[in-house]
Parts: structure tokens; sequence; C-alpha cells
């Protein structure tokens, strides 16, 4: 990307979104880096103190879902590229409210289209990089891994919403010969998380002893991957992937919910010094909810090959490293399950 100036980071508040934020912003110093949020309940200005102040850092408080206020921005800071991560992600939501994810994920995936080809006249130094998610291809059996050409087969709202979102960018393509890359990416864990997810909700529950629920028999399989080591893999792909093309981010890291949540609690109860399996004694098994995939699992072989990526550390590893960063950040923990985090934008920007 020889003649990027301008990035646009949607979703840049929210935890993938932050990391990433953060990365480009002390790292490449020659680049400004507009942050687009909406800050929903997920957007936490909090998770970017450390880079608010950055000169070559600006915030720009917009909805995708607004065509208009997304034109506008492209013609004022004129963006030479956009690294797209805003979207709504949780899948129980998308099940009670699937009309959101179709407006946010879908519809403003094509306002952001949309304004980049107005403005995009010469597209030769331009690049749409699109962040989206393995749960486009449905369920694994107990064999088998997700590749760049495994069939898509969303089963879940949210995770047809985001398979819509990838064919309209892989269609603007083709059509408007737009530059586009795309990434699909395992389940990501590590700060900054939105306590609504997995672990992080284990790691709040834990510390406050609350029950620990599991869905089904707790035998659904996923690939995790430290938030960092996500970071790091779209960054590579921005700056050295083939244009038009696909790349799939795992961690090689498969575990099961009750196994990965067993380790959860072994590891919590020696950094609070509890007594061991008295974490453990929390987990409930609970409903489970409709659609549940029963397993995801990336082949990462493609970006390990043509890039040269791989994950930088364990999955142990980087559990202990997130369960140090929820208990030194209790604060941020509070403010975020109070909502108080709204206060800080208010109070920053308003």
């Amino acid at each position: 990307m020889e003649y990027v100036k301008n990035i646009l980071v949607t979703g840049g508040a929210g935890f993938i979104g932050s990391h990433v934020v953060r990365l480009f912003v002390n790292k490449y110093p020659e680049y400004h880096i507009f942050n687009l949020d909406a800050l929903t309940y997920a957007g936490n200005l909090e998770n970017l103190k450390d880079v608010q102040d950055a000169p070559n850092y600006t915030f720009l408080k917009a909805d995708i879902t607004n065509g208009e206020q997304i034109d506008e921005l492209f013609r004022t800071h004129q963006f030479d590229a956009v690294i797209h991560l805003a979207a709504e992600s949780h899948v129980d939501r998308s099940i009670s409210d699937p009309l959101a994810f179709v407006k946010t994920n879908v519809m403003g995936t094509v306002n952001l289209l949309n304004a980049a080809k107005e403005h995009w006249k010469d597209t030769n130094d331009k690049l749409f990089y699109h962040v989206s998610t393995d749960e486009v291809y449905g369920s694994l059996g107990e064999e088998g891994l997700f590749t760049e050409t495994t069939a898509y087969d969303p089963n879940s709202p949210y995770s047809a919403s985001k398979a819509s979102s990838d064919h309209f960018v892989r269609a603007y393509g083709e059509t408007y010969r737009l530059p586009y890359v795309i990434s699909n990416c395992s389940n990501n864990y590590g700060p900054n998380h939105f306590p609504e997810k997995l672990i992080p909700l284990m790691i709040h529950n834990i510390i406050n002893k609350k029950p620990l629920p599991v869905y089904g028999d707790g035998n659904y399989t996923r690939d995790w991957l430290f938030v960092k080591d996500h970071a790091a893999a779209i960054d590579m792909i921005f700056h050295k992937g083939k244009k038009n093309e696909v790349y799939n981010i795992g961690g090689f890291n498969e575990w099961k919910n009750i196994d990965l949540v067993k380790l959860l609690c072994q590891q919590m109860d020696q950094k609070l010094n509890r007594k061991e399996g008295e974490s453990a004694e929390l987990i409930t098994f609970v409903k489970d909810r409709p659609g549940h995939d029963l397993r995801y699992a990336i082949d990462a072989s493609k970006i390990n090959t043509e890039l040269g990526w791989k994950p930088s550390v364990t999955f142990e590893e980087g559990l202990s490293k997130t369960i140090d960063w929820y208990l030194e950040n209790k604060e941020w923990l509070q403010n975020v399950t109070s909502g108080a985090y709204q206060e800080y934008y208010k109070k920053q920007y308003v």
C-alpha cells in the first residue's frame, strides 16, 4: 500500500477494532487512522486511551447505516483504504433481533461500498478490506477444516448477515472493479472483550462467584485465536495480501466449550488463590440455543504459506495473559458491565 495516507477503520472502538487501531497508529506514523464507531453497547473508547492524543489518530462518531453520513465522510477525509470491522456480532442477539443485523452488517457494508465506489475514481492505490467470520461456512462434522473455497452455509441470522456482506464485497469487486480483500477468522479472545462473549463472561462470573452457563452438553467445538495475533494478521494481509483474494485466519487451536471452561476455571483458581476445583463447581448447563453449529475449525495454511503469518502464543499462554488483563483492569470490567463507559465518551467528545 505504497500510496496510502488516510485509512478508515470501522468499528475501531470495539474488541478487535481497538487492537487493530492501536497497532496501526503506533506502527505506521505515516498513516492517519480514522476510527469510525457508532459507540453502541460494545464500542468503548476507553479501549483506546493510550492513542487518543496521537497526532495520526482521529475519532469519528458515525453510523455505517447512515449512507449520507458515510458519503460525506469519504468526501471530507479522502480515505485511501477501509478496514471494515464494524458489525453486530453476537449470535444470541441475532436470534432475538435479526433485522438489526441485516441493517448493520448488510446495509452498513453496502453504504461503505457505495461511498468507496463513488469516491475512488482511480482505484490502483485503494483497498476495501472486509473482516468477516468463519461462521459463514456453517457447521463441520468431527473432521475437516474450513478453507477459502468452502461453500457458504450460514445457520444463524448473524452468520447469514455476514455471508451476505461478504458476497456484496465480492460483487462490487467484480461489477465495479473495486479492489478488495476478505478475511474470515475464527473465535477471538483477549483484552478488552465485551463480557457477553464466552471467555470474558466466564472470567467476570468466576470473579463474582456467579454461575458459569454452558450451552447444551458443552461439546460444541471452536477454534480460538488471541486477538493481538488477529490484529497482526490483518496488518499482514492489508500490506502483503493479494487483491481480490480471501484469507482464512485461525489458531489451529480447537477446544470444546466445556474443556475450555474447565481450563479457565483451573487458571482462575490458581490466580485467585482459591482451592482447586472451586470455580468448576459454578459450571451450569443451560438450554441450547437454536441453530447452534457443532464445530468450526479454520485451515490457515494459505496465510501461513503465502504471507508467513502464524499465531505467536499457545492457547494456555494467551488465556493466562487474558485473565491477567481482566484481573488488573477490574475497573474497566465494572465500567463496561455497568454502562459507565458511555460517560467516558460524553466527557471526552461531547
